[in-house]
């Protein structure tokens, strides 16, 4: 039985875990234990295949150990890493360890087991599109930097970076970059990877961040977009699907911003950067 893999089982997660698991073995990862066995538990009620293993996406064996553990189960056809921390959840280091070197550790694990013919979904953010800019040799850097060598570039001294919402930012335009880079590896194999980047999102995450200082700015975004909502769950879930289907083929190493037209309310003058 092909095998999907699941890092992070939050809403989005369980969500995309639901929306991809029918007939698959699916595997569920978190650091949290009790948020995975709670998931994997109703999970199997509902019928599914739930294998649930505990990660630590910032540690390179843990990761590892992960994509070894998947590949013994089948063929890893599906692999959608979610995992992450937000700015009101935790510090500036905390943040690029997470966010930044647990991403380009699951692409490097991943891309030496995925299946040929499969394909990889990276949710990365809204926020990548709106942050500070990286230079073109910082963006290179990014893309290519092994996944131990990052957080020794410079640019992510945490002196640079500055606060935890910029290194959120920073961290998931380097999703977008890494992404780029790795759908070489993982194209050598015959499989796809592409990042998601979710808008504002009705999560328990996202509900937080509303509810933080960022968050009048956050509605000014949402208020002012082409739909004026915020996001689902099942929205981010319908653009994963897309990019995991046979649909998209032909598509690989870019990212889907799925934010219901908040960036493009910034972008066209109707929201300004605070600060700017």
């Amino acid at each position: 039985m092909d095998v999907l893999v699941v890092i992070g089982v939050g809403g989005m997660g369980e969500t995309i875990a639901r929306r991809q698991g029918v007939g698959r073995t699916t595997v569920l990862a978190d650091f949290n234990e009790s948020t995975l066995e709670s998931v994997a538990a109703q999970m199997r009620v509902d019928g599914f295949e739930i294998v649930t293993r505990r990660v630590d996406v910032s540690s390179r064996s843990s990761v590892e150990e992960l994509a070894a553990a998947a590949s013994e189960l089948g063929p890893v056809t599906q692999v959608v890493h979610t995992a992450g921390l937000s700015p009101t959840q935790a510090s500036l280091e905390a943040i690029l360890v997470v966010d930044l070197v647990g991403v380009a550790l699951m692409l490097e694990a991943f891309g030496t087991v995925v299946a040929a013919g499969a394909a990889g979904v990276v949710i990365s953010s809204s926020s990548g599109h709106l942050g500070r800019p990286f230079s073109a040799e910082q963006e290179q850097l990014l893309r290519s930097s092994p996944a131990d060598e990052l957080l020794a570039l410079p640019f992510l001294a945490a002196d640079v970076v500055g606060n935890a919402g910029l290194a959120y930012a920073m961290s998931k335009r380097a999703n977008q970059l890494q992404v780029q880079y790795a759908s070489g590896p993982w194209g050598a194999r015959g499989a796809r990877i592409n990042s998601v980047s979710p808008g504002i999102v009705s999560t328990a995450m996202g509900r937080q961040e509303l509810d933080s200082p960022s968050g009048v700015f956050m509605r000014a975004m949402v208020e002012n977009s082409g739909t004026g909502r915020l996001g689902t769950p099942s929205d981010i879930a319908d653009s994963v699907a897309f990019l995991l289907g046979p649909q998209a083929s032909f598509i690989t190493g870019i990212d889907l911003l799925t934010d219901g037209g908040a960036v493009a309310a910034v972008a066209s003058g109707r929201v300004p950067l605070p600060g700017r």
